[in-house]
C-alpha cells in the first residue's frame, strides 16, 4: 500500500528522542525518506535501524543546530542524497526553566540558540532548495508556552517560543508566492526528556502537578506533524494547539 509520503525527502531536526524521535519514524511510516539529525549519533543509528527493519527509509547525520555550518549541512546532505528537501521538521529545542531573578544566563542563552537560531540556520539553509522546487512545508514545534506566559517559571522559555512562532508567521508571508506551507505545532506537556534537564528545584517542583495528569505521548505530536504534512497542496495548516486532555493552562 502506498504511503501519503512517498517520494517526499524530509529533515528532522532533535531527532534522538522525543517527539523528533517518533516524527522520524511516523513519517517514514508513511513513505518518506527521513534525514534524522541529532547530536547523539549512536541513538540516531539505532532509531534508523530501527526504521529500516519496518520497510522505511532513513539516515542518521550528527548535527549541533546551533552550529550553523552544521546545520546547513545536515539540509545539504538531504540533497545531496535525494535531491531535494521537502519538509523541514524544525523540532530540536531546549527547557530549562527558572525565573530571571535566579541568573541563569547561560542557559537562557542555550534556549535562545537551539530554540531559535537553529531553527533559523536549518530554515535558511532549506528554503532555497524548496524555492527552487516551488514547493516545501517547514514545520515549526513550537509550545503552548508560545502562546500563554505563566507563573511556572516559563518566561525566558516562553520568550523563546513567542518568538518561534512570530518568525513562523513572517515565514508564512514571505514564502506565499514559492508554494512554500509552514506549520507551528504547539505541543502542551509531553512525556519527553526536556523536564529532566531543568536545574532549577523550584521549577521543577512547579511542573508537578502537570506531570502527574495522564500526558501526551510523543507520539501523538507525531500524528499532528503527520497530519499537517499529508493535507492536499491546497491546505496550509498553520497552527496545532494539541494538549492533555486535562491541562487546565
Amino acid at each position: 500500500m502506498a504511503g501519503r509520503l512517498d517520494g517526499k525527502v524530509a529533515v528532522v531536526t532533535g531527532a534522538s528522542s522525543g517527539i523528533g524521535e517518533a516524527t522520524v519514524r511516523s513519517l517514514a511510516a508513511e513513505g518518506a525518506t527521513v534525514v534524522a539529525g541529532a547530536r547523539r549519533k549512536e541513538r540516531l543509528d539505532g532509531l534508523v535501524e530501527e526504521v529500516a527493519g519496518g520497510g522505511g527509509k532513513a539516515i542518521a547525520v550528527e548535527c549541533d543546530v546551533t552550529d550553523e555550518g552544521q546545520a546547513h549541512g545536515l539540509v545539504r546532505r538531504a540533497v545531496e542524497e535525494y535531491g531535494r528537501v521537502d519538509i523541514l521538521v524544525n523540532n530540536a529545542g531546549v527547557m530549562l526553566l527558572s525565573t530571571v531573578g535566579k541568573g541563569l544566563s547561560d542557559q537562557w542563552r542555550q534556549m535562545f540558540e537551539v530554540n531559535v537560531m537553529g531553527l533559523l540556520y536549518a530554515t535558511d539553509a532549506a528554503i532555497g532548495h524548496m524555492k527552487e522546487q516551488k514547493s516545501g512545508h517547514l514545520v515549526n514545534i513550537s509550545s503552548v508556552a508560545g502562546r500563554k506566559v505563566t507563573r511556572d517559571s516559563s518566561g525566558v522559555y516562553a520568550g523563546t517560543k513567542f518568538a518561534v512562532n512570530a518568525i513562523s508567521e513572517g515565514l508564512r508571508q514571505e514564502l506565499l508566492e514559492d508554494n512554500i506551507r509552514v506549520t507551528i505545532v504547539e505541543p502542551g506537556a509531553v512525556e519527553t526528556e526536556l523536564a529532566t534537564h531543568i536545574t532549577d528545584e523550584d521549577a521543577r517542583e512547579g511542573l508537578g502537578g502537570l506531570l502527574g495528569l495522564e500526558i501526551l505521548q510523543a507520539e501523538d505530536v507525531a500524528n499532528a506533524i503527520v497530519y499537517a504534512v499529508t493535507q492536499p497542496g491546497r491546505v496550509s495548516v498553520n497552527e496545532i494547539l494539541i494538549r492533555p486532555t486535562q491541562q487546565p493552562v
